[in-house]
């Protein structure tokens, strides 16, 4: 059995429309200065042309895998990290292998929300080492575009879609050293986001369900109690300090609390990856993007970078990644 994992090829893929904070204010009370002040975000990519999330991820798929030699039927799993899924069955993964005629890959979802990435690179992790595939594709992708009101402002203009899509490979070399995830499923904690429970009924007996949408001065409290303490114990359980870290990769929820999570660590923001600002916020798919950016345009040989997930569950976790 293989002793590690390492990233063969990595993409991301947005929708070609971009919504500015200028076009938001012709249909809802808000304009470009409050959304930059209280978020950073100054434009997000949204899917006006009828891709849904199953879309987004192959093209990031195709994109990934025509960086290598190798043919779609040489993937032996497939992890697609959504809570915007085309449908409730069957899966966004099944569609994705579908499309690329991937026939050898078995292929499912995960939903942690924000955190999806982090545990979907964990669970391919552990699929390869134990030799059940060589190669694994991991996919984070939302639609984020069609859960919202847009009426909403307090949420709406925080969200855009996006995708990436890793890559790995059953490896004698380890790219995770460490990594840690927590849940805390009781009503004490404060969610991200709430949607409507699908088991309520509406009068002609079908499911329904409503806009996402987002509490965001309890969500930033919440983030507050707890990220920079988890980073600051998770790095000293493995004999780290936040200064041994080269790049870090949070949740892509807002520049706002990226700020926040810098300063309580003491490092600066230029060891932050940050697509926030260009983006918005794509759930799952904010950290897979910035790292398949951070390899596009940076040689990590050698580097030390942590990967922090957290939303709606409440679920957090960090990968600590040695490149």
């Amino acid at each position: 059995m293989a002793q590690g994992v390492k990233i063969v090829a990595s993409s991301h893929y947005v929708p070609q429309d971009i919504v500015t904070n200028d076009d938001l204010a012709t249909i809802m009370d808000t304009n470009d200065e409050w959304i930059q002040v209280h978020t950073g975000i100054k434009t997000r990519h949204v899917s006006l042309q009828g891709e849904n999330t199953s879309d987004l991820a192959t093209k990031a798929a195709q994109q990934a895998l025509a960086q290598t030699a190798l043919a779609p039927a040489d993937i032996g799993l497939i992890i697609v990290t959504t809570f915007t899924p085309d449908g409730l069955a069957p899966s966004t993964a099944a569609l994705v292998q579908r499309n690329l005629q991937a026939e050898n890959a078995w292929a499912y979802d995960i939903s942690t929300a924000c955190a999806g990435f982090i545990f979907g690179l964990s669970t391919a992790d552990k699929f390869l080492k134990a030799g059940t595939a060589k190669y694994a594709l991991v996919i984070s992708a939302e639609v984020n575009s069609k859960m919202m009101d847009f009426k909403d402002r307090a949420s709406s203009v925080f969200f855009g879609d996006g995708a990436g899509a890793f890559i790995l490979e059953a490896s004698e070399q380890s790219l995770l050293m460490a990594e840690e995830m927590h849940t805390i499923g009781n009503e004490e904690v404060v969610h991200s986001g709430i949607i409507q429970p699908l088991h309520e009924l509406s009068a002609d007996n079908y499911p329904k369900t409503t806009a996402f949408h987002q509490e965001g001065r309890q969500v930033f409290n919440e983030v507050e109690r707890l990220i920079p303490d988890h980073i600051i114990n998770f790095l000293q359980q493995n004999g780290l300090e936040p200064a041994d870290v080269d790049y870090f990769i949070p949740h892509q929820a807002n520049l706002r609390i990226i700020e926040m999570i810098a300063k309580k660590l003491g490092q600066p923001m230029d060891k932050f990856v940050t697509n926030v600002t260009k983006y918005g916020n794509t759930s799952s798919a904010g950290i897979a993007m910035g790292l398949a950016e951070l390899r596009q345009n940076t040689v990590l040989t050698g580097k030390k970078v942590l990967l922090t997930g957290f939303g709606a569950g409440f679920t957090y976790g960090s990968v600590l990644c040695q490149f």
